[in-house]
């Protein structure tokens, strides 16, 4: 039986195919090792990311506290008498002021 010249068991054409399938397997082991080290780049990213919305979360807790601390009714009425001078309004007051030119001046009792 003859070789055929497709069927090459010896020669310089033999090395080709495993040449070219080590490259092949050693540039997928360098693909390999950046996707890991990439993933594990975004990893520690990501737990970066969810310290800090841990922190902003704390800070927005902390912060809305303290709002509804400055916002009750017995500190902004303490507030409104001692630095503005306001009182409890009598039966009824008239406020005059200047208008704004073209808005009509309203004075009198509601109705």
């Amino acid at each position: 039986m003859s070789a055929s010249p497709n069927n090459r068991a010896g020669g310089s054409g033999g090395t080709f195919t495993p040449l070219l399938l080590g490259v092949l397997v050693m540039i997928s082991a360098v693909a390999v090792v950046q996707v890991k080290q990439h993933s594990r780049n975004l990893t520690t990213r990501l737990d970066g990311q969810r310290q800090e919305r841990e922190r902003l979360q704390l800070e927005w807790a902390q912060l809305q506290l303290e709002q509804a601390t400055l916002a009750q009714h017995g500190r902004v009425d303490e507030l409104a008498r001692s630095q503005f001078g306001m009182v409890d309004p009598l039966d009824y007051q008239i406020v005059s002021e200047v208008p704004a030119p073209g808005v009509p001046a309203v004075m009198g009792k509601p109705q």
